[in-house]
């Protein structure tokens, strides 16, 4: 089994359609939690791909993202304020 990688994805884009096919491309890989701001839990090999495509979008001389790689531990230290996002409620599971 490969080991995940928990990112975190901030972008500043400055062409808005630019803006809106990288937003399209991170809602492949991530959820968002912030209008440019992706968390994603995932593989190196879908980094990697996630990253390329991406690349092949922005403009470098007027872009900008930033992959924040966080440990499993720094990833536990996460403190959250406001509505829950989905993917971090608790489930509960009904055993019959």
């Amino acid at each position: 089994m490969k080991e995940k990688q928990f990112i975190v994805v901030s972008y500043d884009i400055a062409d808005e359609r630019r803006l809106q096919k990288v937003a399209k491309v991170m809602k492949d890989y991530g959820f968002r939690v912030l209008y440019s701001v992706f968390e994603c839990y995932i593989e190196r090999d879908l980094f990697e791909k996630m990253k390329a495509r991406v690349e092949k979008i922005i403009d470098p001389l007027e872009d900008s993202v930033i992959y924040y790689f966080l440990c499993e531990h720094c990833r536990s230290q996460i403190e959250h304020i406001g509505k829950t996002p989905f993917y971090l409620k608790e489930e509960t599971v009904a055993v019959v």
